[in-house]
């Protein structure tokens, strides 16, 4: 689990501090077997959308192989987790483990997170591994996320050590889209697709993350919100964000009919706080994904709910990108919205 989109959450567990993992008991078995086997892939795919728990388990499996270097004595193992107050843990947790290299964005000369993982870093797996491990066993490379490398140098850097892995080496990559990796990258992983979480398994890695009661009604419905997201069951469960979608929500309800005053209302607040505009637009295309759902055998009225699904993804990029109003868009998307609910 990353830490989320709402950066004023530091209190949140990091990946490689949290011990927990919910959800995911099927891949973290699939690569149990794998390894118990001692025919380990030395590189991992780990994939799937963003804030459901990649990084959780990559941390979860690099500590796994740290402490139990041996496969056939992991021979009884049904979990990949480790007592908390574990010596490997500990070190993890405050990324000390001579054995252990995290590729990651970092804060750039100006102090603001670099938008890349650049090739210098990369070209630190060369000494990393180039050097006995620390403690006998396996040396880890965990890359969070692969999606972040600069392309194409820091892709191919990374690229040639797969090609030729030293000895006991294991490459964890996490992905949110790894069909957008380089072929020859994805070709020599062996993937472990997670799928989203159920709601209650959000509920209970949110509360857990945020230190809150697990029957906290707020946590509820924000992980309801969040289509298997723990990061943005987060997000939404600090208030204003799940806010937001209850407006947002109550208007689309109101369809083929519009409150001009909630829309300049609504659109206010997008301006005063422009980190609000990815919960719009995500609340907007949770509509129309119901709207898939039951239009389905009508082609007509599909075609013009996908193209609505273009058409907000295509307006809301833009106005990212170029810093634009978000009044007149969200004036413009419920026009859409309202003349496709009236055919």
């Amino acid at each position: 689990m990353t830490r989320g989109a709402d950066e004023d959450q530091n209190d949140v567990p990091l990946p490689r501090e949290t011990t927990v993992l919910f959800g995911h008991e099927g891949a973290e078995r699939e690569f149990l077997a794998v390894y118990r086997s001692g025919r380990v892939p030395h590189a991992w795919l780990i994939g799937g959308e963003p804030g459901i728990g990649k990084a959780t388990l990559a941390y979860r499996i690099a500590r796994f192989v740290l402490a139990e270097p041996d496969p056939s004595r992991a021979s009884n193992a049904d979990t990949l987790a480790l007592d908390p107050t574990h010596r490997t843990v500990r070190r993890v947790a405050v990324n000390a483990h001579p054995d252990l290299l995290a590729l990651e964005r970092t804060p750039g000369d100006s102090g603001k997170m670099r938008t890349v993982i650049t090739v210098e870093q990369v070209r630190r797996l060369a000494t990393f591994f180039g050097s006995t491990a620390g403690e006998g066993g396996w040396r880890v490379c965990i890359v969070d996320s692969a999606d972040e490398l600069k392309y194409p140098e820091g892709s191919n850097a990374l690229l040639k050590m797969l090609e030729e892995p030293p000895p006991r080496s294991l490459f964890l990559l996490v992905s949110h889209a790894p069909g957008r990796l380089l072929p020859t990258i994805r070709s020599r992983c062996r993937r472990l697709a997670l799928r989203p979480l159920e709601p209650g398994d959000a509920a209970l890695a949110a509360s857990t993350a945020l230190g809150a009661d697990a029957d906290d009604p707020a946590v509820a419905a924000a992980a309801a919100a969040a289509r298997g997201s723990v990061s943005q069951a987060i997000a939404l469960a600090g208030g204003p964000m799940l806010a937001l979608r209850k407006k947002v929500a109550a208007l689309l309800s109101a369809l083929p009919s519009t409150d001009p005053r909630a829309l300049h209302a609504l659109g206010d607040e997008l301006d005063r706080d422009r980190g609000l505009l990815d919960v719009f637009v995500s609340a907007v295309r949770d509509w129309l994904s119901g709207r898939l759902d039951t239009e389905v055998g009508n082609l007509t009225r599909l075609a013009r709910t996908a193209d609505l699904w273009e058409r907000l993804s295509r307006s809301a990029r833009d106005v990212e990108v170029y810093n634009l109003e978000r009044k007149p868009f969200v004036f413009t998307i419920f026009g859409l919205l309202a003349e496709a609910s009236r055919g």
